[in-house]
């Protein structure tokens, strides 16, 4: 029985994972940048969702909403009017154009909200069950956020896959010269992948804020599991992510029946040991 409620909350624990990491990954596979503000971004999202709630009295799918347009129009912008300029062949620039920004947010919070822990209210959906039987049950919120995380997973894949946008995407991730010459506006593709990122990142940050407290600090934590997440299931792999997540939550999982110390450790560990025997992740997406 312990197993296997292990088991469970190890799964929906690894989709709040897969939510955290997919849009790392969609911004990774476009335009292989890493965006070391990632996690900040979705606490930024977390507390403009909890503004809207709070302070405008908006319900909440519907600040959720408001939060992710938002977001959608800051990321487009700033991919145009900064990030754009830093890509190239060398990685350095981005990343420190994207470690500066994680700084700056970071303080830009703690001076507007303070250092003070928040959480996003659901009230009674937030501790509601369901019972499966055996005396095993499933709370509502986490299996909202798998659901989701597997619908968002679902849709990028669409729209990739299926869509003139995602196959502009897939070229230029290919062979942006190439792309260009095609007449592809790179720019704007970056552009708009960094916005569809930011999307993601406020449906992540909706349950960030809504499955535990958060604080304008908490940001990095949240950057190294999307990225171990990413990592283990493969660069550019939307479903990979989704497995490296769950991977993830499980190694969290059973490393907590062991010892509370031993949750995070647990999941660094199998990082670890994915990237010795399969260093570009279990599930890579195959390069033409």
């Amino acid at each position: 029985m312990i197993i296997a409620d292990t088991l469970i909350q190890g799964i929906l624990l690894g989709g709040l994972y897969a939510l955290f990491a997919t849009g790392l990954s969609l911004i990774f596979g476009v335009m292989r940048l890493v965006n070391l503000a990632h996690g900040d971004l979705m606490v930024v999202a977390a507390f403009a969702i909890l503004i809207g709630v709070e302070a405008l009295g908006l319900p909440i799918i519907l600040a959720a909403i408001v939060a992710g347009v938002g977001m959608f129009a800051f990321g487009y912008l700033l991919q145009s009017l900064l990030l754009n300029r830093t890509l190239g062949k060398d990685i350095l620039p981005p990343l420190l154009v994207t470690f500066g920004l994680s700084i700056i947010l970071q303080n830009g919070m703690l001076e507007a909200f303070s250092a003070d822990t928040q959480r996003i209210p659901f009230g009674a959906l937030g501790g509601a069950s369901i019972a499966l039987g055996g005396g095993l049950a499933v709370g509502v919120m986490p299996l909202l956020t798998f659901v989701s995380a597997v619908a968002v997973i679902v849709f990028l894949n669409w729209l990739f896959y299926h869509t003139e946008t995602g196959r502009a995407f897939r070229a230029t991730s290919d062979n942006p010269e190439i792309a260009q010459l095609m007449g592809i506006d790179n720019s704007r593709i970056f552009a708009l992948a960094m916005a569809l990122s930011l999307v993601v990142v406020a449906i992540a940050g909706l349950y960030l804020g809504a499955r535990a407290t958060f604080d304008p600090l908490v940001g990095p934590s949240r950057l190294i599991f999307a990225f171990e997440a990413v990592i283990i299931g493969g660069l550019g792999s939307f479903w990979g992510t989704l497995a490296g997540g769950i991977i993830l939550g499980l190694a969290q999982s059973f490393g907590a029946q062991i010892s509370p110390e031993w949750q995070t450790l647990s999941g660094h560990i199998v990082f670890l040991l994915v990237l010795l025997v399969r260093p570009r992740g279990l599930f890579p997406r195959a390069v033409d």
